[in-house]
């Protein structure tokens, strides 16, 4: 193989992609911007900084966090970048088990960060015909000039490890073809001359066939009969052709052949030192592997309600790959966990007892003067006409919960594959009024000693004394998406017709609008029309005693509508009320009990 093939199998420049000054791909640019990406079940997407820069991706919590340093990044030599199949704003990189979920605000700059990273991959030439061609034969190059001087330094030198000795055996290789194709050309440029002097002999012959000259040789020449001299042929010394020394090259040659003999050596010495290391690591991840199988054997039961556990394929959405009955075994998995955690809150911390001022009744009279006002007296009206109507006739309530003096109904009502079952729960608890249940009912201040699905919340707007905007997030219920609110919550009391008329307060939930509590793509917004309504019952007390919490009894109807949104199956949807409502009343109804234990009675 001469020098000229050794070059051109090694690439040329020709076919080599257009490149800038800094020798990076023409079109390579630097891109960076707010991506969402998946962090985990629990919070879900979260938008973040994100980077493209020297063939890395990385990402900050903030752009204004960049100084600080990245809070990961990925390679992308190896990466696989896959745009999903059915979310147009979605791409998912994946490097070995590393997997981002990223997604761009529209599919127009999905596709700038899918050709931006593109174009960095190949910029990094990994893999690439380009790539080899510009590096691949480098070694080879630089060997094959280095001659007999490479063979005699640290080919020899013990204590190389296995892979520098490969790599020696890269270089001999390459210094060995060189020997070869040099020494062919100079038996090649032998032949050649052997051929033209056998040519000119026997010319000579053929000429002068009577006359054939003497005898005596001396040295390159013969003696004819006229006592000239004529050169038949050259001797061939050591330099003679092509100015090639055959002895120097021989010798290298033989000097390369003894270092690839005396590596070979090497590298099965070494391999023989490491059988024995090798046997004992093999052992161990044997073992290894063997408490790995008894654990996942183990363990095999409970994550079967938990197999998805993971990325966003998984949960809830349109084009989910978890099936119903696995959606309900995590969801109801997790109920129990919150539950557990509940429990132990409950035992472990003492209620910080506090107090708001409860204004006087009138102030709860009127829905006061806002631009809600028209809406909270609908509301109020609708509430006291419908929800207090009997469960029984055409009504088709079922009952589907009964504990005590509690009972749960349900009417099963689905829109556009959407579970909008309305609720309606009625309770009796002594000891306490209507306006006190609706008291620690409405106001925020109490929120989080009682409910216990709500993540946090916020009054967004204080429209009077008895009325305000709430904004509420719920703790996420995995693979469910996280829900939030945004709802008007207001306080009546409802004036009675007669005497005889028990006292009524209630207290109306509804959603609304308001700009400063938009819907994000965190959370599926879901909407509310929740109304409890509080009769106070009153017993007389025996002679001229007073009136005690003994004589006292509040009963409750609870109606609740709510069209949670997204994409959770029906099934599922229907045993979490079922499970959750009768709970939320039970939990709620003893909170009231406990606060009004031993205080005057607020009528």
């Amino acid at each position: 193989m001469s020098d000229n093939q050794s070059w051109n199998s090694s690439g040329s420049e020709e076919d080599a992609e257009p490149r800038d000054e800094s020798g990076h791909l023409v079109g390579v640019v630097d891109l960076s911007g707010v991506l969402s990406k998946w962090t985990n079940y629990i919070h879900g997407w979260q938008d973040r900084w994100v980077v493209l820069k020297n063939n890395t991706l990385s990402y900050y919590k903030s752009q204004d966090e960049t100084e600080y340093g990245c809070r990961g990044s990925l390679c992308l030599s190896k990466a696989v970048i896959t745009p999903h199949e059915f979310d147009e704003c979605r791409l998912d990189i994946s490097v070995n088990d590393s997997v981002w979920y990223l997604r761009a605000q529209d599919p127009e700059h999905r596709h700038q960060w899918i050709d931006s990273i593109e174009l960095h991959r190949a910029d990094s030439g990994y893999g690439s015909e380009s790539s080899l061609r510009r590096h691949g034969s480098m070694l080879s190059l630089t060997s094959a000039t280095s001659g007999f001087s490479a063979t005699s330094t640290s080919s020899f030198r013990k204590g190389h490890s296995l892979r520098e000795k490969l790599a020696e055996m890269e270089t001999f290789r390459d210094i060995l073809c060189r020997q070869v194709d040099t020494l062919q050309k100079y038996f090649d440029s032998c032949s050649d001359a052997v051929s033209k002097d056998e040519l000119q002999r026997d010319k000579i012959v053929e000429d002068d066939e009577d006359d054939f000259p003497n005898t005596r040789t001396d040295g390159e020449f013969l003696h004819n009969n006229n006592g000239s001299k004529e050169k038949l042929f050259q001797s061939l010394s050591p330099k003679g052709i092509n100015g090639i020394d055959f002895k120097g090259e021989a010798i290298t040659f033989k000097a390369t052949t003894a270092g690839i003999l005396a590596t070979l050596s090497h590298c099965i010495d070494l391999m023989v030192k490491r059988e024995d290391s090798w046997q004992k690591r093999l052992d161990k991840e044997m073992e290894k592997r063997r408490r790995i199988e008894e654990g996942y054997k183990s363990a095999l039961n409970e994550l079967k309600k938990k197999s998805h556990f993971g990325g966003p394929d998984y949960e809830e959405g349109p084009n989910s790959l978890i099936n119903e009955d696995e959606f309900f075994d995590a969801v109801e998995a997790a109920l129990d966990r919150q539950d557990k955690i509940e429990e132990q809150s409950q035992t472990e911390k003492t209620r910080i007892q506090r107090s708001s001022p409860v204004p006087p009744g009138d102030v709860y009279s009127t829905s006061g003067t806002h631009r809600f006002s028209e809406k909270v007296e609908e509301m109020v009206q609708n509430h006291m006409t419908y929800s207090l109507q009997d469960v029984g006739g055409d009504a088709n309530w079922q009952l589907v919960v009964e504990e005590g003096e509690m009972k749960v109904y349900r009417r099963e009502v689905e829109e556009n594959g959407i579970v909008l079952d309305p609720l309606k729960a009625t309770h009796s608890v002594k000891g306490v009024t209507g306006h006190e249940v609706c008291h620690y009912f409405w106001d925020t201040a109490y929120r989080n000693d009682w409910e216990t699905t709500i993540e946090n919340f916020n009054v967004v707007e204080t429209l009077s004394d008895n009325a305000v905007i709430v904004y509420q997030t719920h703790k996420r219920v995995w693979p469910a998406s996280q829900r939030d609110v945004l709802y008007l919550s207001a306080m009546r009391k409802i004036m009675a017709n007669n005497e005889n008329d028990p006292d009524t307060w209630l207290v109306c939930n509804f959603s609304v609008d308001h700009d400063e509590a938009q819907p994000s793509n965190r959370c599926v917004r879901a909407k509310i029309n929740i109304g409890m309504i509080c009769q106070t019952l009153v017993s007389p007390p025996e002679g001229d005693k007073e009136i005690s919490r003994d004589n006292i009894l509040c009963k409750i109807t609870y109606v609740a509508n709510v069209n949670p949104g997204g994409w959770a199956p029906a099934s599922v949807l229907r045993a979490v009320a079922k499970r959750e409502y009768p709970k939320f009343l039970k939990r709620f109804t003893s909170y009231v009990q406990e606060k009004t234990a031993g205080k005057p009675i607020l009528f």
